[in-house]
């Protein structure tokens, strides 16, 4: 019997987690301009196009379910990479030369830019209302002066994190037993109870130093499904610094009661 295949078999994801409910394509966009430190009135679409793909292709190993408008996205992309490709008319006029191909990208990533910051000073206010007309039972984790929430932190920070913690984590590495209870339920759970009496812990100790990669995938699953529920809440307490994980304002649900259709 081959062991290897048995392995495979056993390491399936059945569980999805569909990322429109979280980024789309031009927050994605956003993120590799900003990375990359890029000009976003002078795109290199040959680099952002390429580092475009390479994200997609990871999000779909981490079995995320990427939604039709990303992969439209990525052959916009493709399309402006091959008409900025197509050698220049010396004979023609520079002033009718044409637009730039990426005008209208620009044009809508700035759009987008303004409404979401506009979106994120109502999520503040939204916030401070809650915290002056606050129910009793409700337990805030207390922010250090410095630290700031999770609208600056985005799922594709996450994915750069989770990615580094994958690359120490050969892929041919198998543990002797994969755990029989390794579901996104179960993972949940461990999250919570790890959360438990602690104001937050850091994304990477989410994960085992030795842990199986499938069950590094399952983790991050878990926790973006904690997410949406509005449950877990992701932080950073400087630009650039490590990713903090803590309880969020509202009530734990019951895992046990949630509908199981959810978690297939």
């Amino acid at each position: 019997m081959d062991n290897h295949s048995d392995d495979t078999e056993q390491t399936e994801l059945p569980y999805q987690v569909r990322i429109e409910n979280f980024e789309g394509p031009l927050d994605l966009l956003l993120h590799l301009i900003k990375k990359s430190e890029i000009n976003i009135y002078d795109i290199p679409i040959h680099l952002i196009a390429q580092q475009y793909l390479v994200y997609i292709e990871a999000m779909e190993d981490l079995n995320l379910a990427v939604a039709g408008e990303f992969l439209v996205m990525a052959a916009t992309l493709l399309q402006i990479k091959s008409k900025m490709l197509l050698p220049v008319d010396e004979t023609a006029v520079d002033e009718e030369d044409g637009p730039d191909p990426r005008e209208e990208l620009v044009r809508r990533l700035l759009e987008y830019k303004q409404f979401k910051e506009a979106a994120n000073q109502l999520d503040e206010h939204e916030r401070l209302w809650r915290e002056i007309y606050s129910r009793e039972q409700s337990q805030p984790v207390d922010l250090k002066p410095d630290e700031t929430l999770m609208e600056n932190v985005s799922l594709f920070d996450l994915v750069d994190a989770l990615q580094g913690i994958l690359d120490r984590t050969p892929g041919k590495k198998f543990m002797d037993i994969l755990p029989d209870n390794l579901t996104v339920r179960e993972r949940m759970s461990a999250i919570l109870e790890m959360l438990a009496g602690q104001e937050s812990v850091y994304f990477v100790e989410l994960f085992e130093p030795s842990c199986h990669r499938m069950v590094i995938i399952v983790t991050f699953l878990a926790l973006l499904e904690l997410m949406r529920l509005r449950t877990a809440r992701i932080y950073q307490a400087d630009n650039f610094g490590p990713i903090l994980v803590s309880r969020a304002f509202s009530l734990v649900p019951d895992l046990a009661e949630l509908d199981d259709s959810e978690w297939r």
